[in-house]
């Protein structure tokens, strides 16, 4: 076990992203009952820091530099490199996203240490940390632990569960400042072309189209019911590249991997790209008028019909309920 670990907060729109929570609970089952030092980089973030606190970390690290307030390679790597010399963790985690995917192998690089991805599970065996992850496009999953040198390791959303907010918990938010120099990439405007509302990593529960859905209109009555669930929508890549949707939608091995509680797929007909992004679901409900469609393969529910009857119906005794 490490008795020190350092965990990465993320923030988007001036908010902590769920991942975050879920890697300082990863952290707090590594520690093994050691410290858990949260860190989180930006422009003016330290109101944040308390929120970690209060998600189970035991004190935080601040970083406030103007040159932070977007993510960039350099910057965060620069950063993190500071902040890790100066606290010396013997683990380190950070959420498998876009920026923990980019980030957490250049400090791997730095340090000359091993990396572990994509873990979906933490648990302890004596003195190791055991991590478990996803391999050949979630058809199996694989053990992994380090043996030596600082672990490193980045955590799948919406796998780990966070520990219960509570604003009681005390500890230390203190703010270290940083030299952020020669800077190859500058941020000078973010435009955000996915819709509003649910994180598509993130969500609990997701409705999806694919090519059934036949036009960019035919994804209205799923962004219905997705608002009436507080769901996130996706797509399958043949949705996308039919047109119907933006690519930032786009759930499969060369898209987005999502884990939710739930996982509506409607008009997808299962191809393996597309199951390797949303097989982990804990409960898949698919609506085909194929009944021999691969998706049936992996649904726990699977309703053959045609999905603009069944939506206008699901919509419906939704409404009832809710």
């Amino acid at each position: 076990m490490a008795k020190k670990v350092l965990v990465l907060g993320e923030a988007r729109d001036g908010e902590l992203r769920n991942v975050t929570f879920e890697a300082i609970a990863a952290g707090k089952e590594i520690a093994g009952g050691g410290e858990v030092i949260g860190t989180i980089f930006g422009d003016n973030v330290t109101e944040l820091g308390n929120e970690l606190i209060a998600y189970g970390a035991d004190r935080v690290v601040v970083v406030n530099n103007d040159k932070l307030k977007d993510y960039t390679p350099d910057g965060y790597t620069q950063a993190f490199l500071q902040v890790i010399e100066n606290e010396s963790p013997e683990a380190i985690v950070l959420g498998h996203t876009s920026i923990g995917k980019d980030l957490s192998p250049k400090i791997a690089a730095k340090l000359e240490a091993g990396l572990i991805s994509d873990a979906t599970a933490v648990e302890t065996d004596g003195d190791n940390v055991v991590f478990t992850r996803p391999i050949y496009s979630g058809k199996a999953f694989e053990k992994q632990t380090s043996k030596e040198g600082t672990l490193i390791a980045t955590i799948r959303p919406n796998n780990i569960k966070a520990l219960e907010k509570d604003e009681s918990r005390s500890g230390d938010v203190s703010e270290q400042e940083v030299e952020i120099k020669d800077l190859r990439t500058i941020v000078k405007e973010v435009v955000r072309k996915t819709a509003t509302g649910v994180d598509l990593s993130e969500a609990n529960i997701i409705v999806a189209g694919g090519r059934g859905v036949k036009s960019a209109e035919g994804f209205e009555p799923l962004q219905e019911l997705a608002d009436l669930l507080g769901a996130a929508v996706g797509a399958s890549r043949g949705a996308c590249d039919a047109g119907y949707c933006d690519y930032s939608l786009q759930i499969g091995q060369t898209g987005k991997v999502v884990t939710p509680d739930l996982y509506f797929a409607f008009g997808i007909s299962g191809a393996i790209q597309h199951l390797a992004g949303m097989s982990n679901s804990k409960v898949i409900v698919a609506v085909n008028t194929d009944e021999e469609a691969n998706i049936f393969g992996v649904a726990d529910y699977g309703i053959v019909g045609d999905l603009f009857d069944v939506v206008p119906l699901l919509i419906e005794e939704f409404k009832k309920i809710l």
